[in-house]
């Protein structure tokens, strides 16, 4: 070895500036100063030649000692779309119980539909560190979004919602199996005047409810006309204007399909306030399976989807990808159930009473 190939040391290594660092390794001095200061935006294999050039020039890593090996946060994002929507709160629920268990903590947002408000949720997660994030949020062209991760090389798993063409962790429902079973159970009644109500077609679990209600009609044999296919807010509020709409065109049809039991909540509702009984007027059935106590809801004919279950692989997976995990993008489907209710023109006797978990001992 020649003296030129040892780590510089005294007065030689003060002269060491973080440009030379930036000039062997072949990035830029911001690129350097961010890897040194543990700063955010420099993915790990970057920040390594940094690091690992650095000290082969002799440049002092002393008071960068700190920043470059903090703590481990330990603390994973959620990026909700609208967490007073029961799912989306029983979910988060569900990931925070799940992450704890494996000594992580959980940052939670929403971002009620809002695309630039997901990239500053992103943004401000990468700046807090997060050591990774699960997205229940995405449009369809919120691929701003997934680059800022990609840059800051944050794991991230995609939930209920994907990009489609994104090659990344996916843990959802089958869209299209469980949107056909409950509308042919609701038809399977004999209705034939039908309207459908579904969330934004950005995202892609509500653009598939949409397109899967009306091949099923069609396939029935029931007519869904353009104007009593409605597009909603995935809210009480969103299924309480649509419900409001038909009784002022006095359009109310004898059966509607929601895309989401929170729609549902504010069809039943409304409908009510106008003296229509549910199921003797108007049918009404959701998708979701978050309202399985005593409530209005409790006779609502629904599907019920494993939500504890995809936050629990979720949370599995955001870890596996933490810890350094490769391997191909997951893309996992958790079962569905059809819970008959009296909401859809069924008898009390045919309802499915919703089992509760059993309790952990010592749980109160």
């Amino acid at each position: 070895m020649t003296g030129d190939a040892r780590p510089r040391s005294g007065v030689r290594a003060l002269r060491v500036s973080a440009a030379d660092v930036a000039r062997r390794a072949g990035v830029s001095a911001a690129t350097v100063s961010y890897a040194l200061n543990g700063k955010p935006g420099v993915s790990a294999e970057v920040r390594a030649r940094v690091l690992a050039t650095a000290a082969e020039l002799g440049h002092s890593l002393d008071r960068y000692e700190r920043a470059v090996e903090p703590e481990p946060s330990r603390v994973l994002g959620l990026v909700l779309t609208d967490i007073s929507n029961p799912f989306y709160s029983e979910f988060s629920a569900g990931t925070i119980d799940i992450a704890r268990d494996r000594g992580y903590e959980v940052f939670v947002a929403h971002t009620q539909e809002s695309s630039p408000t997901l990239d500053t949720v992103v943004r401000t997660m990468i700046a807090r560190r997060v050591d990774g994030m699960v997205l229940t949020s995405l449009h369809t062209d919120d691929g701003d979004a997934i680059r800022t991760l990609r840059r800051a090389g944050m794991p991230f798993v995609q939930v209920t919602r994907r990009i489609p063409g994104l090659r990344a962790d996916f843990i959802g429902v089958d869209e299209t199996a469980l949107s056909a079973d409950i509308l042919r159970h609701l038809l399977g009644h004999g209705y034939t005047d039908l309207a459908i109500i579904t969330g934004p077609r950005s995202s892609s679990s509500s653009a598939e409810r949409a397109r899967t209600f009306a091949a099923t009609a069609a396939e029935l044999g029931v007519p869904l006309p353009a104007h009593r296919r409605f597009i909603a807010f995935l809210n009480a509020e969103g299924g309480r204007r649509v419900a409001q709409h038909l009784v002022d065109a006095d359009d109310v049809p004898r059966a509607i399909a929601c895309g989401s039991d929170a729609i549902a909540s504010g069809v039943i509702g409304t409908l009510r306030e106008h003296d229509l009984r549910v199921p003797d007027d108007v049918a009404v059935t959701g998708i979701d399976g978050v309202f399985p106590g005593a409530s209005m809801l409790a006779e609502l004919t629904t599907v019920a989807l494993a939500r504890r279950t995809m936050a629990r692989i979720a949370v599995e997976q955001l870890i596996r990808r933490i810890d350094g995990h490769g391997g191909g993008a997951l893309d996992e489907t958790v079962p569905h159930t059809l819970r008959i209710g009296t909401s859809c023109g069924c008898p009390r006797s045919l309802m499915t009473v919703p089992r509760r978990p059993p309790r952990a001992a010592g749980a109160r």
